[in-house]
């Protein structure tokens, strides 16, 4: 109790350089969590783009491909799915519900996806949490589209607006367009932190009335179009699709549904388990987390030292105080305790506001980050790696308290006694 009694007057004494000094190392431990929660949540966000669906089925490529082109809109297909294989696949027994997708179209910039209403139903992401609609309601009918927050966000639809497809998947305007068959914005999404976001959804139905005069790849003159208020949904059959999800039920039948749908005869299809392909092409990408972890251990590496120069810095206004301590009868051991168990106290105080701050700013802004940036802050409050920095943290700040303890054990009595000039 010594010690704290003694430490306690000596650091009210500095109360400026004290105060300081815990800042600086608060502020060091909340850059430290929060770029070690940034790092967490893009990690949660990016393997769970999608969930609950047991698997992932297209045309036969690679994995990563297919998952790159179905979940993040990057890339190609290599070739359709018949309607009629999709249709066989659909009524098997173990399976529970799927979700179509057919891509190929763009607008804008954005891609294009068309599918139905088990999209709005049953597409889950980051564990069990639904697509919602900030405004508007799904694009079931033929002429129907939504779109995502990030496309309301850069071009600033409304309800009700008219927007033009472009044939292909295009960066920009596109020069192929679909102006004769304009489509009309019936939904707005919540933003989700994924690919859905810069994505923009019609019907399956309405990606087949845009093609349907559509001869290899060609498209066709104004005479030979079939005008947009002669469609109806009788009318309109749709022959394939660029990939669909499955869930089935029972997680026991997921395997082998696998092996004969990777075995199927009629054409050749791959599916491939998301979760485990989204896992398998994070770890691809490694090198984000190993610049992430680098700009950790850089900021608590900062703070430390901050700390160290502070301490160093204040310790030539203390000459005295050791000299006195000393003409009292306490020894260079006692000196370097009192200087270290000091040195322990800042840098836990630092630890515990450091850690309420990043605490208290996630909790306060999750909101508006998930609103304007779809950043979500998911998941244990403290994890175990990050209760590892904090006590790496507070063993190298009790460790630095031993530079200038020893320091000052070293100064002779007469030091901070006599006057300098």
């Amino acid at each position: 109790m010594i010690y704290l009694k003694l430490a306690l007057k000596s650091l009210r004494n500095r109360i400026f350089s004290s105060a300081l000094t815990v800042i600086s190392i608060a502020l060091s431990v909340m850059l430290l969590l929060a770029v070690e929660r940034t790092k967490r949540a893009s990690e949660e966000g990016f393997t769970q783009s999608v969930s609950q669906a047991d698997l992932l089925v297209g045309a036969r490529t690679g994995p990563l491909n297919l998952i790159l082109y179905t979940v993040f809109n990057m890339g190609s297909a290599s070739n359709n799915i018949s309607m009629q294989t999709y249709e066989d696949i659909q009524k098997n027994p173990a399976v529970e519900w799927t979700i179509p997708y057919s891509l190929g179209d763009g607008h804008k910039g954005f891609r294009v996806v068309a599918t139905d209403e088990n999209f709005y139903q049953h597409y889950r992401f980051r564990g069990d949490q639904k697509v919602e609609f900030l405004s508007g309601k799904p694009a079931l009918d033929i002429w129907d589209v939504v779109v995502g927050s990030e496309v309301q966000k850069k071009l600033n639809y409304n309800l009700n607006d008219s927007i033009v497809i472009a044939h292909g998947v295009t960066r920009g305007e596109g020069i192929q367009l679909h102006d004769d068959k304009p489509f009309k914005i019936s939904g707005i999404l919540k933003p989700t932190g994924t690919a859905i976001d810069q994505t923009v959804y019609i019907s399956l139905l309405g990606m087949e009335a845009i093609h349907i005069d559509w001869k290899n790849g060609s498209q066709p003159t104004k005479e030979n179009s079939t005008p947009q208020d002669q469609m109806t949904k009788e009318s309109i059959k749709i022959g394939q699709i660029t990939s669909f999800f499955l869930r089935t039920k029972s997680r026991i039948q997921t395997l082998k549904l696998q092996r004969d749908i990777n075995n199927y005869s009629e054409e050749p299809l791959m599916a491939i388990i998301p979760g485990a392909t989204l896992s398998d092409l994070w770890r691809g990408l490694s090198n984000i987390e190993t610049v992430l972890k680098i700009i950790s251990f850089m900021v608590m590496i900062v703070g430390l030292f901050s700390m160290l120069s502070t301490i160093l810095a204040g310790l030539n206004e203390r000459r005295r105080e050791m000299s006195i301590l000393r003409s009292i009868g306490a020894g260079p051991l006692q000196l370097c305790l009192l200087l270290v168990f000091e040195s322990a106290f800042l840098t836990f105080i630092g630890l515990m506001i450091g850690l309420l701050i990043e605490l208290a700013a996630f909790f306060i802004l999750s909101g508006w980050l998930e609103s304007q940036f779809g950043f979500y802050v998911t998941g244990d409050s403290v994890t175990k790696t990050e209760i590892l920095y904090l006590l790496l943290v507070f063993i190298f700040g009790i460790l630095i308290g031993f530079i200038p303890a020893y320091r000052a054990s070293r100064l002779a009595l007469k030091d901070g006694l006599s006057a300098r000039i």
